[in-house]
């Protein structure tokens, strides 16, 4: 949080520092608007603070970001988001300039939205029974928005690169496919958040171009993808598994039955790819395991109270 605040105009890190403790602690988004007031996002509950946006405020917070140099972050802006120290995804709202039909650049950016990049260390680990038997199984985490889908596929490619030695399960060659920065948060390429040795990133690149790209340039034992969605993600996926590369990505949807219904998975689905399904909710926080199935979409019991 320290980037944060370090980043922000001082009324407004101010004013949020005022919080009650337990609320920092859980904060997920900070929303700067100008004309308005601050709002705070904590456990899916809203705060508004007593201190209305100005100009002033939105200039100084994009020049931080910047460094005082606008237009290195020309390309960031276009794709409407900008990732910073920490890992921490800054989203953008303002006069969009077109150029030929296409975005050339956000000028006069009037919204802001830090989404704070959370790590659970840990929270995969009580389910590696589950998602590994004798080698990593092609895995599917299913949820709605903010139930903590890319936390939980982010702890998964940490043990995979780390190894579990208590399990006798080697460390393993990841590759991650990280489209808008989020699974990994680099900046300038590195990595914000915590990974084992054994992990190789294509930030802020097409999961469906990524994946082949990694396929041939780095030879991971499993790849990573996050937010499946696209026609061209679903060949990609299938051209991976053919390769002989195991898959772990994440798909919004509420439940397994949701997830049948979109054409673009359905192939997949009948094909029975997957071998484990895992759904997530906000039951316990993000990152709940509600329910774990099988490739089939049969239900596997698991040890109650295991979800971090």
């Amino acid at each position: 949080m320290e980037t944060i605040f370090n980043l922000l105009p001082k009324n407004i890190s101010e004013k949020i520092q005022e919080l009650p403790t337990p609320i920092i602690n859980t904060m997920e988004e900070i929303r700067i608007r100008v004309s308005r007031p601050v709002e705070v996002i904590s456990n899916n509950e809203s705060f508004f603070l007593s201190y209305i946006v100005i100009e002033a405020d939105a200039e100084q917070f994009i020049n931080r970001i910047a460094n005082y140099s606008f237009y290195t972050l020309d390309e960031e802006l276009k794709k409407g988001y900008i990732t910073i120290n920490g890992g921490h995804r800054v989203g953008i709202a303002g006069k969009v300039i077109l150029e030929n039909g296409l975005v050339k650049a956000i000028r006069h950016i009037a919204s802001f939205n830090i989404r704070i990049a959370k790590e659970k260390i840990g929270v995969a680990e009580p389910f590696i029974p589950y998602i590994h038997h004798n080698k990593w199984q092609h895995t599917m985490i299913i949820g709605p928005p903010q139930t903590g889908k890319t936390t939980y596929l982010r702890d998964i490619a940490r043990i995979i690169s780390s190894g579990v030695k208590d399990k006798h399960i080697p460390a393993m060659k990841v590759g991650i496919v990280d489209e808008r920065s989020e699974i990994a948060g680099c900046v300038r390429g590195v990595p914000q958040l915590r990974f084992g040795p054994r992990v190789d990133i294509l930030d802020a690149c097409p999961k469906a171009e990524g994946m082949m790209m990694l396929i041939r340039s780095m030879s991971p034992d499993v790849l990573i993808v996050d937010e499946i969605g696209r026609e061209e993600d679903s060949i990609a996926i299938l051209e991976a598994i053919n390769a002989g590369i195991t898959l772990i990505m994440t798909t919004h949807g509420n439940s397994y039955e949701d997830i049948q219904k979109r054409p673009i998975l359905k192939e997949i689905l009948q094909m029975h790819t997957f071998e484990r399904f895992i759904e997530l909710s906000r039951s316990h926080g993000p990152g709940t395991v509600r329910k774990i199935r099988d490739g089939f979409g049969n239900e596997i019991k698991f040890k109650a109270g295991v979800s971090k």
